[in-house]
């Protein structure tokens, strides 16, 4: 199903694939009762208004809604203009106000959450680094590869970049470019490998990467962002150089554990002087991945997340195990 709503077309195995997921979770929600906490990932279903999730916090329930994207920000549907309809700003900022508690993956969603009257606390995300194996020396004449990962939705923020890109990619040949999920995405001048995107894939994909990319634009929709692209390179050891915006300011220590741009110089000094370092670039990854271990794991995180549950159920007077 997700790999579907990555694509064009196919309308009507969409509507099935939908169909059956909203009966899985009808199902799932029919024992409500017996949860201590119900836990959205975002909403419960992705159309109409929160007409069920009132329903639930009418009658009891304890509410948690869990965003890492600013999804109160309206953006059209790259593949479906029917998608784009069915997204609702509004019903994001309803859910700040029903939900007992909102998870947002930064400070700058957990703020925007509380500007619309909901309780909310940052949560950041997980990391788990045992997925990924632990560098070691770089084999001998294998070639410096700049990576990419991510979807087809967001490979066109590569475009922001493509100067400097380009001028590196004439400037230093024999330099790797790939990019992991961004389907048949091109660049006049820079000779990208498309690899298509799987969960066990992904980790083959970044033990190639020496160094990967995420820019962004400057916008709110960035402010949004949690991180992830970057926290990923980070745990498997890739050298993380981002734009400059939003939460990777407070997830990057630039020049320690990754690097942070603004302008297309500033790109093109960074990677200029990682291609020609390989020292520097060795050190930065293995204090990447260090601070990942650190800050994100995923015991920390769990243990973070449980306390929460227990605090918002003992505001409430909430009976549980």
């Amino acid at each position: 199903m997700y790999r579907m709503t990555l694509q064009s077309g196919h309308t009507l195995k969409k509507v099935w694939a939908t169909a059956r997921a909203v009966l899985a979770r009808l199902k799932a929600l029919s024992k409500w009762r017996s949860y201590d906490v119900i836990y959205m990932q975002r909403e419960l279903f992705p159309f109409g208004p929160p007409v069920l999730e009132r329903f639930l916090k009418k009658n009891g329930a304890v509410i948690f809604f869990d965003f890492d994207d600013a999804l109160f920000i309206k953006k059209p549907s790259r593949y479906n203009p029917i998608a784009t309809l069915l997204r609702s700003p509004e019903k994001t900022r309803d859910m700040f106000t029903i939900a007992d508690c909102t998870v947002a993956g930064n400070n700058w969603l957990r703020d925007s959450a509380r500007s619309e009257g909901g309780k909310a606390v940052t949560l950041e995300v997980a990391e788990d680094t045992s997925r990924y194996r632990e560098r070691t020396d770089v084999e001998a004449g294998r070639p410096i590869t700049i990576g990419w990962l991510g979807s087809p939705t967001t490979v066109k923020y590569l475009k922001l970049i493509q100067e400097p890109l380009q001028k590196l990619a004439s400037r230093y040949p024999d330099v790797r470019w790939e990019i992991i999920g961004g389907n048949e995405f091109t660049m006049d001048g820079v000779p990208w490998v498309n690899t298509a995107w799987s969960l066990e894939g992904e980790v083959e994909g970044l033990a190639r990467f020496d160094i990967g990319l995420m820019p962004l634009p400057q916008d709110e929709w960035s402010n949004g962002k949690s991180g992830g692209k970057a926290r990923t390179y980070m745990a498997a050891g890739v050298v993380p150089v981002c734009a400059g915006i939003g939460y990777n300011l407070e997830l990057i220590r630039h020049g320690e554990t990754g690097f942070l741009c603004k302008e297309n110089e500033d790109w093109y000094q960074v990677l200029s002087e990682l291609i020609e370092d390989k020292a520097q670039r060795e050190g930065i990854s293995k204090a990447a991945r260090a601070d990942v271990e650190v800050r994100f794991s995923p015991e920390k995180q769990a243990r973070a997340m449980v306390d929460l549950f227990y605090d918002v159920l003992e505001a409430k007077g909430a009976t549980h195990e």
